[in-house]
């Protein structure tokens, strides 16, 4: 299958050139970008005319099932909230909840234009059938967490399966499912044990998704109990050997931010879920500086409350600027980068995150036919400071079209909202 869209501004490369042209699909890839039209034939054509088509954008963190916690817990701090709201409802899950928190999942995000996300939760088989049925890419784990010491892999469950589902499913669907192993946190885990299990990672080529300093009190709870700040928790125990990118990120001292340039760790940026939860400000100016390249996340609904990227580059843009008392750093470039080619590095999916010949054609087409959209001096800072997750008009992920006009093409919402509803009945009755 072909696919050519017709008069685009085109935000091109890794410096989202404005192009206004045409971007051609052949299969899942991009094999033409440019002003004039090309001269292969395709199989069909959509006029674009009054979008802005970005890269697709990449959540690289979230846990989607708890799109039915949407909001509980409301004004509590991250220990209470979790301990006092979170995990009396998370006891109740079983995998048909799971599955129904999934797929409205799936319609919040594939309606915002994010063709690739990360999750880290309950029953993941269930997620991955799920996104090889509608198209979406994901990269997932079974969480690995550890409250014995003495624990060996051969009798950790969650290791047992987290190494099951990296063999049955890595590489899936062509390569749009990515399997990897998510250490839950330092303080859900011991030492030897995360010790054990970043080496048996290592030994499978494995990619490490985690939760670090979010808040203060797991910074001062770490180093009481081992001398050490969360980076160097890690660090000290192998889990940096392998490729990780690590959600949050707030507190970190110069030598913390240090260890994550050495070992080229990518932190994920989650600023409605910080600000909710009064986690504080991640250093993401001070990050890029030091020469990482943090990407961008939502977190779960029941911190943030939506799955909505448009929001988070939004925030991430305007909260690095008042946390530093400067309004030139953190440029809208710089956010866009965040939320697509930073965060499909971070996933290890190098072919994707920018619109170029030859890369997959992962793509959101944005709206600019409404009243805040005009006028556009420049289509970054719009896409950055004005718009909104509904004008997303088009989603494409490895060439396939998965939303359009409002119109779902590959997910049937109305059965998504039924199930979503009963498993609501049955998490809160």
């Amino acid at each position: 299958m072909s696919l050519l869209l017709s008069n685009a501004l085109i935000l091109q490369g890794k410096d989202f050139e404005p192009v206004r042209g045409f971007l051609g699909i052949r299969g899942t890839e991009i094999d033409y970008i440019g002003e004039e039209r090309p001269a292969a034939a395709y199989d069909a054509e959509k006029d674009m005319d009054g979008a802005i088509l970005i890269p697709g954008l990449v959540n690289a963190h979230g846990h989607a099932a708890m799109t039915l916690l949407r909001g509980i817990g409301s004004g509590l701090p991250l220990g209470r909230w979790l301990e006092e709201a979170v995990f009396p409802v998370e006891d109740k899950l079983n995998p048909d909840i799971v599955r129904a928190g999934n797929a409205l999942a799936l319609l919040e995000m594939i309606a915002c234009g994010t063709t690739s996300f990360t999750d880290m939760y309950n029953d993941p088989e269930v997620l991955v059938e799920q996104c090889l049925d509608c198209g979406i890419k994901v990269n997932i784990g079974r969480p690995f967490l550890c409250f014995d010491p003495n624990e060996k892999l051969e009798d950790s469950f969650r290791a047992q399966a987290a190494f099951a589902l990296f063999e049955k499913y890595n590489m899936a669907g062509e390569g749009r499912i990515r399997i990897e192993f998510p250490i839950h946190a330092e303080y859900t885990n011991k030492s030897e044990p995360v010790r054990a299990f970043s080496a048996e990672v290592k030994k499978r080529g494995g990619r490490i998704h985690l939760h670090l300093s979010e808040t203060r009190a797991e910074v001062d709870a770490c180093k009481a109990k081992y001398g050490q700040t969360p980076p160097l928790f890690f660090a000290s125990r192998g889990t940096f050997s392998n490729p990780t990118y690590a959600a949050h990120c707030v507190h970190l001292s110069d030598s913390d931010l240090q260890l994550l340039r050495q070992y080229h760790v990518v932190p994920v940026h989650c600023p409605s879920s910080n600000m909710k939860l009064a986690s504080g400000i991640a250093p993401v100016a001070k990050m890029i500086r030091e020469g990482l390249a943090p990407a961008l996340g939502t977190d779960g609904c029941a911190s943030n409350n939506n799955l909505n990227m448009f929001e988070e580059m939004h925030l991430a843009a305007l909260l690095s600027k008042v946390g530093t008392g400067d309004a030139t750093v953190l440029s809208a470039r710089e956010v866009l980068a965040m939320a697509t080619a930073n965060g499909a590095a971070a996933q290890g999916r190098m072919d994707t995150g920018i619109l170029e010949e030859g890369l997959k054609a992962d793509i959101a087409a944005v709206s600019v036919r409404r009243p805040h959209m005009y006028p556009d001096f420049d289509p970054a800072d719009l896409i950055v400071y004005s718009a909104q997750a509904s004008d997303v008009c088009l989603t494409v992920a490895d060439g396939r079209v998965l939303y359009e006009d409002g119109q779902y093409l590959t997910l049937d919402r109305d059965r998504i909202l039924a199930e979503a509803e009963k498993a609501v009945k049955a998490l809160y009755a």
